[in-house]
This record gives structure tokens, C-alpha cells and sequence, in this order.
């Protein structure tokens, strides 16, 4: 099942993606860690995520983004 927003630091899939708080667009490959919104500020973006807009998102082996054990 494909998630719409994807916390910073999951591992995802190729696609593109939005910022939740600011609509800044991104492309990425598949990655380990996704980053975190290049304009990121504690006062504006409070979701600290992004939005799906194309491809899988949160990449299947990667339930829980915050795990210390990757």
C-alpha cells in the first residue's frame, strides 16, 4: 500500500515528492534516508515529511523510519 507522506529519514522508492508543509518539489531515486526540505524551519514545517506524488514512497522494507537499527 503506497503512503502519501513520507517522514524525513525513510528509505523510498523512485518518484517524485512534495514538501507537506511548503509544496517544494523533489525528485529522487531510490534512497536509504530521505532528507529532510532543503527550506526546512522549525516554525513553518511542522509534518516533517513529504508528500507522494509519484512512484511507491516509503519503500516496503522500511516500516519504521526512526529505528536505530538500520
Amino acid at each position: 500500500m503506497q503512503k502519501d507522506h513520507v517522514p524525513y529519514g525513510s528509505d523510498i522508492s523512485a518518484g517524485r515528492y512534495a514538501c507537506a508543509d511548503c509544496g517544494h518539489e523533489y525528485s529522487a531515486p531510490s534512497r536509504t534516508s530521505m532528507p529532510p526540505c532543503p527550506y526546512y524551519q522549525p516554525s513553518t514545517h511542522s509534518l516533517n515529511g513529504w508528500k507522494v506524488l509519484s512512484g511507491q514512497g516509503d519503500a516496503v522494507e522500511d516500516p519504521y523510519p526512526n529505528n536505530a537499527n538500520k
